[in-house]
């Protein structure tokens, strides 16, 4: 098996699409919503939403407590810290779009593996699955 992999899940959005986007980009502390799965975030440089700001995550993935550096790019984001151990590139990004009448949430995660042991980052997508459905619920319990 290679070390370069893609894996892409599309799950359907309820609530108004730019909100996800929106929340990523300026209210990344709302994530926490899912203290299950994210534990908090501190911005470290720059200002939220902008290009070269800088995010630390703490997340639970596998049951096991982990943390992430995100270094917002141009349009990709591109992550260090715990999944470094494992992958010598990993970069997940996530657009929504409309398809019809329903809003899709993409999330896509181009990576390669240190070596060929490392498993390919699936727990991981469900975590972000589980995450696009919690911010969904949350902001439809909120709706008016």
């Amino acid at each position: 098996m290679g070390l370069t992999g893609k894996l892409t899940a599309q799950i359907e959005y309820k609530y108004w699409r730019r909100c996800f986007h929106e929340v990523f980009r300026y209210m990344p502390h709302e994530v926490s919503m899912s203290p299950e799965l994210i534990q908090g975030c501190d911005l470290l440089e720059g200002d939220l939403g902008g290009v070269g700001s800088i995010i630390y995550w703490k997340y639970t993935h596998d049951g096991t407590e982990t943390v992430a550096k995100e270094i917002v790019d141009a349009i990709a984001e591109e992550k260090e810290g715990d999944m470094m151990e494992l992958y010598k590139k990993f970069e997940p990004t996530f657009h929504v779009d409309a398809h019809g009448d329903v809003d899709l949430v993409t999330w896509t995660f181009e990576y390669e593996k240190l070596h060929d042991d490392v498993e390919e980052p699936l727990s991981l997508l469900g975590l972000c699955i589980n995450l696009t459905r919690h911010i969904e619920l949350h902001h439809l319990n909120k709706k008016p």
